[in-house]
């Protein structure tokens, strides 16, 4: 079940390149797709899910083109966006229903079946009865991963869903994912490197409409190893060290001193220590070379 974005291309009305001749192969498991805000991560999550049409390429599912044959990708297509909303004073239950009849599913035995599946799968069985406006926005995301799962779905995209959780629901919700993306195509859109971290086997970092870098965050990590310093300095300092130095992120001490990580091929000088690369420091180099 692989998915492949060949030569897709987006600018919108108002002249800006929401997607710039992007080219990506995503196989079945979880696919971390990170990047910032307005890198253009969303806009690709609703060409994918054929809810808007590329100026040009292809993108093809289980050799298909999509862009051709949209009602077929959205039979085998779970989505959830980056927000959405829910009706006032209806059950989780009764609404997964109604969701369900939606998607096809006309037996009433058969929904019911469905319907116990998903809410046990997503930690809701308990509070089915209740309003799904009254849930917590973790409440309301697990909602969103029972309802996609509905029709069986062989693509699932999930966009920014951890975004405004507290630890504890987030911690709720990846665990929900990890199981639904063990038998499927899962792609995970996030500016939350963390996330990517705990969840995905492979991943891609996006910005300004283009794919920066595609990789195993293992292998990421371990390619640019030995290659990060850190060092602790006077806050006064910290822009001169940014004009000397590729610094790729900062945390303040206790003693409001600042401590500093550094991308350098070489030790920049004594003070420095060699410390095991993250995945943030490949995600910030990224970054900072397509800046350039």
């Amino acid at each position: 079940m692989s998915l492949l974005i060949k030569n897709v291309t987006k600018t919108y009305p108002n002249g800006v390149v929401a997607i710039d001749n992007l080219h990506l192969e995503i196989s079945k498991g979880m696919f971390g797709l990170l990047g910032p805000n307005g890198a253009g991560k969303s806009s690709l999550m609703r060409t994918i899910a054929t809810l808007q049409t590329p100026d040009s390429g292809s993108i093809v599912f289980n050799d298909f083109n999509i862009l051709d044959h949209p009602m077929k990708l959205r039979k085998l297509l779970g989505y959830l966006p980056q927000s959405f909303g829910v009706y006032q004073k209806v059950s989780a239950e009764k609404l997964l229903d109604y969701f369900a009849i939606l998607k096809g599913v006309a037996s009433k035995k058969d929904r019911n079946l469905i319907i116990q599946r998903v809410l046990e799968l997503t930690n809701l069985y308990d509070v089915r009865k209740k309003y799904v406006s009254g849930y917590s926005g973790g409440m309301k995301q697990r909602f969103g991963i029972a309802q996609l799962l509905l029709n069986n779905p062989k693509l699932i995209i999930v966009d920014e869903p951890t975004a405004g959780l507290d630890p504890a629901e987030r911690n709720r919700f990846l665990n929900v994912l990890r199981e639904v993306g063990a038998e499927n195509t899962v792609i995970f859109s996030t500016h939350i490197v963390e996330d990517v971290k705990e969840l995905c086997t492979d991943m891609a970092i996006m910005n300004g409409g283009q794919i920066l870098q595609k990789t195993i965050p293992s292998e990421a990590t371990n390619a640019i190893k030995n290659q990060i310093w850190t060092m602790t300095i006077d806050k006064k300092y910290l822009l001169s060290m940014q004009e000397k130095y590729t610094v790729l992120s900062s945390s303040y001490n206790e003693d409001n001193s600042i401590r500093i990580r550094v991308h350098s091929l070489e030790k920049p000088t004594a003070e420095f220590e060699s410390v095991f690369p993250n995945l943030e420091d490949v995600y910030f180099i990224a970054l900072k070379k397509s800046n350039q």
